[in-house]
């Protein structure tokens, strides 16, 4: 299944569909639920009408720019490709595809157009993911002053970020939230994760991140298992853990926290999604958001 669609109104149908066969998308005629039903199924969306229409159509269906599709304007005569939204997520790399077939890319990041390179450019071009999605804007803002460096922690390591430091991951759809006891060992963990991907029906592969609470950095257990799988462990404090909303507090009460598992998984999660709740698997709790 293809991840693009170009949308566009029945009399420039001809030129969309030029546009479709080049991306090897799919083709949709506009409507009034057109956009909608594109937002929900694809991740870039190409409108092949005035630039109007598509700001109003996808106006009211815009949240986050971290889930929302990527979406170009084209114009009707096959001139220009419009980076609409998303420029740092998609946008601007399909508009600048459709120069291959003779349209002009207008691109109006800021960093693009002052010959510099985004946060999610190097998220891209290294094949990781912004960890701390938030952290983009400032870092972004200080590419436009200067060169900002890039540092490649092999690990094993500790890194203490603050809010204007972009972290790159591995990509990945889910985020794994993981506790344990104390003295916890290395199989313990393994075969805990191992048990609860499989029952999830998740690869590794899949997992951008396990997450625990800062109070766990000195599990010798926990960290060695996920550096065997070859991942990453994340460390959160009390105030973004307890910051997520979860609907059953658990013992890590005893520990000042709402809880643990969940609510690191949900802290880093693209979609603050749970898709497995909090489940015990011996001596360690896991949950799975994405």
């Amino acid at each position: 299944m293809t991840d693009t669609v170009v949308i566009s109104l029945g009399r420039f149908s001809g030129n969309a569909r030029k546009i479709a066969d080049f991306l090897n998308a799919d083709h949709m005629a506009y409507d009034s639920e057109a956009f909608e039903n594109a937002f929900k199924r694809y991740r870039k969306i190409v409108a092949v009408m005035s630039v109007g229409i598509a700001v109003r159509s996808i106006a009211p269906l815009l949240a986050d720019k971290w889930v929302d599709p990527a979406v170009v304007a084209v114009s009707p005569d096959l001139k220009f490709a419009i980076s609409l939204a998303g420029g740092h997520h998609g946008a601007n790399l399909l508009a600048r595809k459709l120069e291959s077939v003779g349209l002009i890319a207008v691109i109006s990041t800021a960093t693009e157009t002052m010959g510099k390179e985004s946060a999610e450019q190097v998220a891209e071009r290294t094949g990781t993911e912004v960890l701390n999605k938030s952290s983009t804007r400032s870092v972004n803002a200080a590419m436009l002053d200067s060169d900002v460096p890039l540092y490649i922690v092999d690990g094993p390591g500790m890194v203490i970020a603050g809010p204007g430091v972009s972290i790159l991951v591995k990509k990945g759809e889910y985020v794994a939230g993981i506790g344990c006891r104390k003295g916890v060992s290395e199989e313990d963990v393994s075969c805990a994760i191992a048990k609860c991907l499989e029952e999830a029906k998740i690869a590794e592969s899949e997992v951008m991140a396990f997450v625990t609470t800062d109070k766990k950095r000195h599990e010798k257990g926990l960290t060695d298992a996920i550096r065997s799988l070859g991942s990453n462990l994340v460390f959160l404090d009390d105030e973004t853990i307890n910051g997520q909303a979860i609907e059953k507090p658990s013992r890590a009460t005893m520990l000042g926290l709402q809880g643990v598992a969940e609510p690191c998984a949900l802290a880093l999660s693209k979609h603050k999604e749970l898709v497995m709740e909090k489940k015990v698997y011996g001596n360690v709790t896991i949950a799975i958001a994405r």
